[in-house]
């Protein structure tokens, strides 16, 4: 199995998410490793504009398998709005 790896080294905002956004449909699964909800990654589906702080920026290629590792820092308040919002999406 073959496993790429998209790491920020200038201390975030480097537009991480609209990378992942645009290479997430060649893979099976994607996982956050470590982080928190202090920055938001913001992508385009379908025309509409979403800011993602805690689910990975994989959720809306459909079938994929999205996954939040233990390093990752989650707000419960946060991730439940969010995982809300997503949900009406259909997404979740």
């Amino acid at each position: 199995m073959k496993v790429d790896v998209l790491l920020g080294l200038q201390w975030g905002d480097e537009g991480k998410g609209k990378v992942v956004d645009v290479l997430t449909p060649g893979y099976d699964v994607i996982a956050r490793f470590q982080g928190g909800p202090n920055a938001g990654h913001t992508l385009e589906f379908e025309g509409q504009k979403y800011v993602l702080r805690s689910i990975p920026s994989g959720i809306f290629q459909g079938d994929k398998l999205n996954i939040i590792g233990n390093g990752v820092v989650l707000d419960p308040a946060l991730f439940k709005a969010e995982a809300r919002r997503s949900k009406r999406r259909d997404t979740l």
